[in-house]
């Protein structure tokens, strides 16, 4: 689906930002003469960058400032503008929009503080000024933000005290934080590297421009090829699911940087699937199906920035070292293992000519040359030869030392590089070493990655051999609500559980096999369908006010005849009224006791920003303990259903462990799609867990499940 996601009352994504980004002309409103004043740096950093627009300041006091003509309003200037900046106290910001309305400015960016992030006489301010922009058809970036930045024409409409210390170079990097500090901290580490930059924006308060807005536009701005993100949270999750669809679509890669976290939704403490949905496991599953390459750190933000602006991708995962110091040699393959990547040995005839030409050196991979090669330059450029020809690694890591330093000495090592490189073009070529930043500029530009550090370059080879998974389709039009609209009633205890019975009813209905089971009353009934159903048997309380049975006692296992069953309906009696004496008993649930299999966990949480998210995982009751559960975007296909399922670390359990027998995994897909498919066409489902769903080679079964409802105003839903 090609359409933008909408939310109510918002701008289409991304629409109308080339007024922020490319403007005609640009009035600063609250211009002043001072360039360390707010109100000057833009100006002052224009005139040293070269900005060829128009700069119209805006003073009352001021016949010129910083030897630009100045205007007493906004309403003087007679030429065309495009863009406004706001640096004026809170107290007359209003009056200024109103101003810039009246002038058909198309976009503003207000600098000022005292806001949304003040008080809430603030955010109701705020609000006042997006409704005025909103019914103009004005975009705001703002308020309380550091402004922006077109690299490419000079345009620095910030004050951010980066542009003191640093120059920023052009590029393809572009960047939107949310974070105007840590962005342009970050702007100012990369310029040290080397990195270039088209496009940056801080997004403030983002009371009406936002960070998904700002992915969306960049994905299509032909001057940027990879994008950037600071992230502490969004106000929508659709708008952001749509953003990252259309930079994977436009082929640039995106590069987040996730910070803090959101609540969990109502009905978490309620059910496994939600005390384990925690913010920060939804946040990854949504970058994950998004394609994103998530960081942690400043560094490997800007490590992955870095390798992914260069250009350059491996076709795979497999990975070549050669090193002339055996213990760099050692570190860098733990690193690139550490890393998730393919270390596979050289093959015995390639390992056999390395050992011929060099008889010292270490052939497996890593390739140690020894100082072998110091006596010898041309060893150094055929055995590199071998481990591309003859190992065919996709990328190769070449420790070189300081040898750069020496001009001299390390031309014959460039001119080796240089020549291999030109044999094999469609290798990453990743160089580990120190070098002068003359010569670090030199090698990248013929397209070599530098990387000081083993652990950092293997890194960067794992985010540039990431594989794009495919974004989650748009969801067909009433297929479900939006996650806002799912959650306009939600509040604390706004769930209703339905009982064992009526959750199997509604997932058997959606497509979940369960395993053969029939209700008793009482325990004359339960011996009964013991008889019918035919030994062993489990036997499990039946309460809605009970989620997790075996918590209370509540579950008996491997009932073997009528005299077990008859006990273990006295005991489970006792248990309940013992562990929750308020609880409505409604009897018990005899179910054929499943031998074998594997358990797991299959289920779904309505997260309050993303919507319904499914969950897969190796289950049982110890399923919060281990946390080895995966999640993905509802619906999913049956590819990202698969992918879900052996990311998992207990996915070995799944395939054939030891021996045993590898369970049915078509049908496992087609369950956890099913879920999927249930949660997103039906908004009331706030949870619905399946634990333990016993996988089979020949077919699993369900053998308990949990549904979570929202309640409407009628009361429960069923």
């Amino acid at each position: 689906m090609n359409r933008p996601v909408m939310v109510p009352g918002e701008p289409a994504l991304g629409a109308g930002l080339d007024f922020l980004f490319r403007p005609s002309g640009v009035a600063i409103v609250g211009a002043s003469n001072d360039p360390n004043r707010i109100g000057g740096r833009p100006i002052a950093f224009m005139r040293r960058g070269g900005y060829a627009g128009r700069v119209f300041p805006v003073n009352p006091g001021h016949a010129e400032v910083q030897g630009l003509p100045a205007y007493a309003s906004i309403l003087d200037v007679r030429d065309n503008i495009d863009l406004a900046v706001i640096a004026l106290p809170a107290a007359l910001v209003s009056e200024a929009v109103d101003q810039c309305i009246a002038r058909g400015i198309k976009a503003l960016t207000i600098f000022t503080s005292g806001f949304a992030e003040i008080d809430a006489e603030g955010a109701a301010a705020q609000d006042r000024i997006r409704n005025q922009c909103r019914s103009a058809g004005v975009r705001l970036l703002g308020p309380n933000c550091l402004g922006l930045m077109n690299v490419r024409t000079g345009m620095f409409l910030t004050f951010s005290t980066v542009l003191d210390a640093v120059t920023l170079i052009p590029g393809s990097v572009s960047m939107a934080s949310q974070s105007g500090a840590f962005g342009a901290y970050f702007c100012g580490l990369a310029a040290q590297r080397g990195i270039g930059f088209s496009q940056y924006v801080a997004t403030g308060n983002e009371s009406d421009v936002d960070t998904a807005d700002c992915i969306a536009w960049l994905a299509g701005d032909p001057q940027t090829r990879v994008i950037a993100a600071y992230i502490e949270g969004c106000r929508s999750g659709d708008r952001l699911r749509e953003a990252l669809r259309l930079a994977k679509d436009a082929g640039k890669p995106v590069v987040i940087y996730k910070a803090g976290s959101s609540a969990i939704g109502a009905a978490a403490v309620n059910s496994h699937t939600g005390s384990l949905a925690g913010s920060d496991a939804i946040w990854d599953a949504i970058l994950e199906a998004g394609g994103v390459h998530r960081v942690r750190s400043i560094q490997a933000l800007q490590d992955t920035v870095y390798a992914l602006s260069l250009g350059v991708r491996p076709k795979g995962r497999s990975v070549g070292i050669i090193s002339g110091s055996g213990g760099v040699g050692i570190s860098l393959a733990d690193a690139v293992s550490d890393a998730g990547l393919d270390l596979r040995p050289m093959p015995p005839e390639a390992q056999a000519d390395i050992k011929a030409m060099n008889p010292f050196a270490s052939a497996m991979n890593p390739i140690d040359t020894t100082a072998q090669v110091l006596n010898d330059l041309t060893l150094f450029g055929r055995m590199l030869k071998i481990m591309l020809r003859d190992g065919g690694y996709d990328s190769v890591i070449v420790f070189l030392m300081q040898y750069a330093y020496d001009e001299k000495f390390f031309a014959s090592w460039k001119k080796a590089l240089l020549e291999v490189k030109q044999e094999f073009p469609d290798r990453l070529f990743v160089l580990c070493m120190a070098a002068p930043e003359k010569v670090a500029r030199e090698l990248e530009a013929e397209g070599f990655i530098l990387f000081d550090d083993p652990g950092r370059a293997a890194s960067a080879i794992a985010a540039l051999a990431k594989g794009h998974p495919p974004v989650v389709a748009c969801q067909p039009a009433g297929a479900a609500a939006s996650p806002a609209a799912a959650h306009a009633n939600a509040k604390d205890g706004a769930v209703t559980a339905l009982d064992e019975i009526e959750s199997r009813r509604l997932l058997e209905a959606a497509g979940v096999p369960f395993a053969p089971q029939v209700v008793a009353s009482d325990m004359v009934g339960a011996v009964n369908g013991a008889e019918t159903l035919g030994y062993p048997v489990v036997l499990k309380i039946l309460s809605p006010d009970i989620a997790h049975k075996s918590d209370v006692g509540g579950v008996k296992i491997n009932l073997g005849n009528a005299a077990e069953v008859r006990a273990a309906w006295t005991a489970i009696m006792a248990a309940a009224a013992s562990a929750a004496p308020h609880a409505v008993i409604q009897g018990a649930v005899v179910a054929k006791m499943i031998s074998g299999g594997v358990e797991t966990i299959i289920g779904v949480h309505r997260d309050p920003t993303f919507g319904p998210m499914v969950m897969f995982g190796i289950g049982g009751v110890a399923v919060e303990l281990y946390g080895d559960v995966a999640f993905r975007p509802a619906p999913l296909t049956p590819a990202d259903a698969e992918k879900m399922i052996r990311s998992i670390k207990g996915f070995a359990l799944l395939s054939g462990f030891r021996g045993k027998p590898a369970v049915n995994l078509a049908q496992l897909v087609d369950v956890v799609v099913s879920v999927g498919r249930l949660a997103a066409a039906d908004d009331r489902i706030a949870s619905a867990e399946i634990n333990p769903f016993i996988a089979l080679p020949d077919g699993g079964v369900a053998v308990d499940a949990l549904v979570l409802k929202q309640r409407t105003a009628q009361g429960p839903t069923q």
